[in-house]
């Protein structure tokens, strides 16, 4: 059996909001930093004087390499401690957002190298981040207090991405320009590391032996890495080109790999026993999914500026409704899942979101009316993410022993950038593709009036953001086949540990703090 250690300064640690404040503040590194970059990447790509293929590249690989990467911080987070890797991650937001803070201007590859690389390293610092935060909560916590700081935690993860558009237009507008972003985001990233200090350190006790599984985590980076280049580059390749063709090879032969390497090794690189769970795979599917939404975002927020010649503050001033709503309805939804569980108010969030993201494609408008739609859409996005958010956050992590929080925070994480990441992938391929259609033939349907000199954009924008919808609708479905009417968290955290040879420990939960 694999407890908890916890030392005697744990055992004593009373968690206060001034913790919990600096837990939310790493979050929104990359939340409301990180992700500004959905906003304000017009800009910076014409500051910078760099290709679109690369522009569209520096917006999604942060999520990319968070969600490749944030199991095995998880891991890490349990085996090493909890607070050792949200530090390191603190320490490489810093790091990442100074490399993108000094790129310099049409220098090449120093303008390449520098962007990019500063945006993995936000991604890694995201992937030590989310999990350690996590396993810390559900260490510290319990019952309605953990509930409490999840909704906190929400609110840094769902509000963060609500207010960057915004946040990120404004900052752009001032004087110092788009690199003030990331000045502030170290500021903010040194106010958490005080916040946290002197946290004991919390970690799984010694669990089974064995090796690394560096094939399971091979195969898991090589699948994700080439599906991701086929769907971001595939414009530029053509769709069904050889190499296209070869990428999605290489995403198949790697992806049959890794599911027989797993399921055939006692220490796999993923824990696939925790998905028997179906409360607990609803949730992390329903959150993948639901993740793909951020699409709207990048879709959106672009067409009004290419398609309308709005500043990137003007577009982000759209967002004000969604921002506004998922602040409002975090701790709705915390209380919507006290009273009914969690299953309503995840279907019940899923299905005001799809309305939202509804409203947001209807491209064929006037810009008047479009503008009037996509407030109130948006608005609606914010409102259902807000009921979605704590209720399956928490499902998740009162589905597994405390031995695995960090690992799975990895995994529910792991699914937000993923979903993330290739919401934003597909969606602008969609944009990009929609805008290659021929002007001619889009007008004769008769279907976008106003202005014809930018119907293929619109066009565009209409088919990436009805990819959205597309996705909202399928988590709807996966809420419905998976999550139960009532909980059973006592059954469910059995059943895992039965499963996976797991358990609590016999060391009593610290005190619950304010």
């Amino acid at each position: 059996m694999s407890g908890t250690t916890t030392s005697p300064a744990a055992v004593s640690f009373r968690p206060t909001d001034r913790f919990l404040l600096g837990i939310v503040l790493a979050v929104v590194t990359f939340w409301l930093f990180a992700q500004t970059l959905l906003n304000v990447i017009p800009g910076i790509q014409g500051e910078l004087g760099v290709p679109t293929t690369l522009a569209n590249l520096a917006v999604s690989i942060t999520s990319l390499f968070s969600g490749i990467f944030i199991v095995v911080a998880g891991k890490l987070a349990d085996r090493l401690g909890r607070m050792r890797l949200l530090r390191t991650g603190i320490y490489l937001s810093i790091a990442g957002s100074l490399v993108i803070a000094l790129t310099p201007e049409e220098l090449g590859a120093l303008t390449s190298t520098m962007l990019l690389g500063g945006r993995i390293l936000q991604g890694l610092s995201t992937a030590c981040i989310m999990p350690a935060s996590l396993a810390l909560l559900k260490a510290y916590y319990d019952g309605r207090e953990r509930q409490r700081a999840l909704s906190f935690f929400s609110l840094g993860t769902w509000g963060g991405s609500g207010l960057c558009s915004l946040f990120g237009g404004m900052m752009a507008a001032t004087a110092l320009g788009w690199r003030s972003i990331f000045w502030l985001s170290i500021i903010v990233a040194v106010a958490s590391l005080l916040l946290v200090s002197g946290t004991p350190e919390s970690r799984a006790g010694t669990g089974p032996g064995g090796r690394f599984d560096w094939p399971g985590m091979i195969g898991f980076v090589v699948a994700l890495l080439a599906l991701n280049v086929y769907i971001s580059q595939g414009p530029t390749l053509g769709w069904t080109s050889p190499v296209a063709l070869g990428l999605l090879v290489v995403t198949a032969v790697a992806a049959v790999a890794f599911f027989r390497i797993e399921t055939s090794r006692g220490q796999a690189f993923i824990n696939l026993q925790l998905f028997r769970d179906r409360a607990f795979a609803g949730a992390v599917l329903s959150n993948f999914l639901l993740n793909t939404a951020a699409g709207t975002l990048i879709v959106v927020l672009g067409l009004v500026q290419m398609a309308s010649g709005w500043s990137s503050l003007q577009a982000g001033t759209l967002t004000i409704g969604y921002l506004v709503a998922i602040l409002a309805t975090i701790r709705v939804g915390e209380r919507l899942l006290q009273r009914f569980g969690p299953r309503r108010p995840m279907i019940w969030g899923s299905l005001i979101t799809g309305t939202g993201v509804l409203l947001c494609s209807m491209t064929f408008l006037l810009l008047e009316q479009y503008v009037v739609l996509t407030v109130i859409g948006f608005t609606l996005f914010g409102t259902g993410l807000g009921f979605y958010a704590t209720p399956s956050l928490d499902t998740a992590m009162a589905s597994v022993p405390q031995s695995e929080g960090g690992a799975a925070g990895g995994m529910y994480k792991m699914a937000s950038s993923l979903g993330n990441a290739m919401g934003v992938a597909v969606s602008a391929a969609l944009y990009a593709a929609g805008r290659g259609v021929d002007p001619a033939v889009i007008q004769s349907w008769g279907v976008f009036i106003g202005n014809q000199d930018n119907v293929a954009l619109r066009f565009g924008g209409a088919i990436g953001l009805l990819f959205n919808v597309f996705m909202v609708g399928v988590a709807l479905v996966s809420i419905l086949l998976t999550i139960p009417r009532e909980r059973q968290e006592p059954q469910r955290v059995a059943a895992v540990q039965a499963a996976t040879g797991t358990g609590r420990g016999d060391v009593p939960p610290p005190p619950i703090g304010n």
